[in-house]
């Protein structure tokens, strides 16, 4: 990827921006942080500087929903109406669709986003394609970047992973809130209960209610998991697409309603920690890992830092002591 042209905006231009809620500068900005040049990633360090908690004073306002599900469970309908709903309620909403890469050029095979509609002269809406690649867990490498530089300019910030199954349970690190889709009449069910991602909703979302008796026996049947596994605090939510859509204004009720009981700083500050740590792993290898003293050890380190230090500033300290220790 060729490197952003010199006379455009500068990276902690847009960042700053952002952070007093321009929404012009989210394009831009999502073009400097999906540049992977080693020129882009010290661009987009200097954009995201901008937009860390040190620089808001605290954690970013957006509330960041992750949206997650088997291939044809009805994510992108049900967003559809969700985006819908929330611009009723006077919120503005960013969605990051994650979608599977083509082999070839790497890029999102659905880069047009016709998935999921929208009043494209809406600018209280954006959605963006951002392609899956390698990485397991149903995340692109610069989705969380993408979260934490719309965060600040945006009421809503959704992402929509690819549906990968079992492996998709990174969205938990990134998202303040974990909705779960479920098909009705397609095994989810029992699915999802031998591959364990029951711990990983915040709101269990059974769609396609217009079903009828189908799909009330799947959203039983997600209740009594949830009962036995001792969770009675997850939601199971049934919502139906199929105009007039139902239960959508009762699912943003119930998304709304986990943000306002979940400590949010500390939910966020834990996931950017973790993230550091993976990001300072995947680039360095075990061996790195292990001149800091081990896992046990670089979390320790990354528990002093400041809590206002963004994702990159966080997996430099760590490149940092690594880099001190080896020398000594």
């Amino acid at each position: 990827m060729s490197e952003p042209a010199a006379c455009g905006p500068q990276p902690a231009e847009l960042g700053a921006r952002l952070r007093e809620g321009d929404r012009s500068a989210a394009p831009p900005a999502l073009n400097a942080i999906e540049d992977r040049s080693p020129r882009g990633r010290e661009r987009a360090a200097a954009l995201l500087e901008e937009v860390s908690p040190a620089k808001l004073g605290g954690e970013a306002g957006a509330h960041v929903v992750g949206l997650t599900g088997p291939p044809g469970a009805g994510k992108s309908s049900l967003l559809s109406a969700l985006v819908k709903e929330w611009r009723s309620r006077g919120s503005t909403v960013a969605v990051l669709a994650v979608d599977p890469s083509s082999k070839r050029s790497g890029g999102s095979l659905l880069g047009d986003r016709a998935r999921i509609e929208h009043d494209p002269r809406d600018d209280g809406v954006l959605i963006r394609s951002t392609a899956a690649g390698t990485r397991l867990g149903g995340l692109a490498a610069p989705t969380r970047e993408a979260v934490e530089a719309l965060a600040p300019a945006y009421d809503i910030v959704v992402v929509e992973t690819v549906g990968v199954g079992q492996s998709e349970t990174d969205v938990e690190e990134v998202a303040d809130t974990v909705a779960v889709i479920v098909q009705p009449g397609s095994g989810d069910t029992l699915q999802f209960l031998k591959a364990g991602i029951m711990e990983v909703p915040d709101v269990l979302v059974v769609t396609k209610a217009d079903l009828g008796d189908i799909a009330l026996r799947a959203r039983r049947d997600l209740s009594a998991a949830l009962r036995a596994l001792g969770s009675r605090e997850t939601p199971v939510v049934s919502v139906s697409s199929v105009p007039p859509p139902s239960g959508v204004d009762e699912l943003a009720d119930a998304l709304e309603a986990h943000r306002e009981r979940t400590d949010i700083a500390a939910r966020r500050l834990r996931a950017r920690r973790l993230a550091a740590l993976a990001d300072f792993t995947i680039e360095h290898g075990e061996q790195a890992l292990r001149a800091l003293g081990g896992r046990r050890a670089a979390e320790r380190l990354l528990g002093e830092q400041d809590s206002g230090l963004d994702t990159r500033a966080l997996a430099r300290v760590l490149e940092e002591a690594a880099q001190v220790r080896s020398s000594s």
